[in-house]
């Protein structure tokens, strides 16, 4: 991006912001952050285009977009489809920006597109995918099948006394992975996503069909790998739900994207160690040593030592009544 440092271009922004992110514990924070990058770097993997920047917002990233505005929009539906697993707020922007270089040499980006998109994220309840008039105006025009993807949700004032009409992206939007489209896709769609519209009864479509990544059990451990990171975050994903803990993060070996994680029931085990009346609580699942823990302060015990994950173990200490 050296050859538009400095220029200031017109660029759609994606700036999504991580629900209740900086009230969580810092272990809490490194594990949350993790599961967001590997989701929103598989949300980008639905487009071919590279000419994008991304910020680090701390508690979120912002997406700049130097080609079709559309692939914001790509992005933020995907990276919705997150938010029940993620709280997550998001906003769309279209407007000038300008591509500078930080202390770090690193590609930063500053101007009004990339405040006015954290201004219309900042409208957004968890879960929800807002956009500016001049995003909503642009890309409504693109297609008449776009112009029905967007519901105007009024006028918002920001702390700065600004107002911003602002639409909110309709729910029946779905992203179809690029493998799955067929011929008879319509032309302005099929160059990364479909949007999927309801049927007469209101009811959305299966979602298109793409390669699950493979769970291997490898004895202590259960091993993941697929040809996508989507695919792999899913799998990770669903084990966590299940009771499963991460043991190594999401990354690229070879040709495929690889994770490992504990086996969802070695996950519940529970090891307390007692000391008079101090119990050092932990496991490879951080919900069982919760509840374990909610159960010693229901009976008039105190927690001492928060939550807190090393080396794959979440541990936590409390103090007991008796």
């Amino acid at each position: 991006m050296a050859e538009e440092s400095g220029r200031t271009l017109v660029c759609s922004v994606l700036f999504i912001d991580l629900v209740a992110y900086s009230k969580k514990a810092v272990a809490e924070q490194f594990e949350i952050k993790q599961r967001f990058n590997g989701m929103l770097a598989g949300a980008l993997e639905l487009l071919e285009r590279r000419d994008r920047v991304v910020v680090d917002t701390g508690d979120g990233a912002a997406v700049v977009f130097l080609g079709d505005p559309e692939d914001a929009l790509v992005v933020g539906v995907a990276m919705r489809g997150h938010a029940a697993a993620l709280p997550m707020r998001m906003g769309i922007n279209l407007g000038p920006v300008k591509l500078i270089t930080d202390l770090n040499d690193q590609t930063n980006v500053v101007g009004d597109g990339i405040n006015v998109a954290q201004r219309v994220m900042s409208f957004a309840e968890a879960g929800q995918l807002l956009v500016s008039a001049n995003f909503q105006d642009v890309v409504s025009r693109l297609s008449a099948q776009y112009a029905n993807l967007f519901v105007r949700e009024g006028r918002r004032q920001d702390k700065h006394v600004r107002e911003h009409e602002v639409w909110s992206v309709s729910d029946a939007i779905r992203i179809q992975p690029r493998e799955s489209l067929t011929d008879e896709a319509p032309a302005e769609l099929n160059a990364t996503a479909v949007y999927r519209e309801p049927d007469a009864g209101g009811a959305l479509p299966p979602p298109a069909a793409h390669l699950p990544a493979k769970v291997l059990d490898a004895g202590p451990n259960l091993m993941i790998s697929g040809a996508s990171r989507a695919s792999v975050a899913e799998a990770v994903e669903r084990l966590r739900r299940e009771g499963s803990a991460v043991i190594s993060p999401i990354t690229m070996v070879g040709e495929k994207w690889v994770a490992a994680c504990t086996h969802p029931k070695a996950s519940s085990a529970i090891k307390i160690e007692e000391f008079g009346l101090t119990r050092v609580v932990s496991s490879a699942n951080r919900q069982a040593v919760e509840d374990k823990v909610a159960e010693y302060v229901a009976f008039g015990g105190r927690l001492v030592s928060p939550l807190e994950q090393v080396d794959g173990v979440w541990t936590a200490v409390c103090d007991t009544a008796s």
